[in-house]
């Protein structure tokens, strides 16, 4: 009996050499190449990347620190009895450095310029390119493929 089963094991090895089951490795493998060089080739570059991070350091971090900070220094302010702040100005205040941060966010993406050289120090000329790259990164890319035909 144990010879039967010694040979099944070869029938299911001979199996595994079949040609269409190559054929189709040979497939994937060639999908997921063609996979990998789209994912090398697409994507911000990292000069623009760090152009991008230092943009919104300064344009939504610092608002956002400063929000933060706003409940600490009235905090400080009321409970040391110089002066009589209510609550909702706290919140209102901070709120608005938020969204400052918010829309600085927004500026130190779109502001940054896609050159090799850095750009002008605000970069406000490269905001409408920088938009109309972001809406062809979400269209379909038959669109995108007709429309530069």
């Amino acid at each position: 009996m144990k010879k039967k089963q010694s040979k099944k094991k070869t029938q299911n090895k001979k199996k595994k050499n079949n040609p269409e089951i190559t054929a189709f490795n040979h497939l994937e493998k060639k999908s997921n190449e063609v996979i990998n060089s789209r994912k090398s080739s697409s994507g911000i570059p990292k000069y623009v990347a760090d152009r991008m991070a230092r943009r919104i350091f300064f344009t939504a971090g610092i608002p956002t620190i400063l929000g933060m900070s706003v409940f600490v220094v009235s905090y400080i302010i009321v409970t040391r009895n110089i002066a009589e702040i209510p609550p909702s100005s706290t919140i209102a205040i901070s709120a608005l450095f938020f969204l400052l941060g918010l829309a600085g966010l927004s500026f130190g993406i779109l502001s940054a310029s896609w050159d090799k050289e850095p750009g002008s120090f605000f970069g406000i000329e490269n905001i409408p390119m920088n938009i109309q790259r972001a809406k062809a990164a979400f269209r379909p890319a038959t669109q995108n493929f007709e429309e530069n035909g």
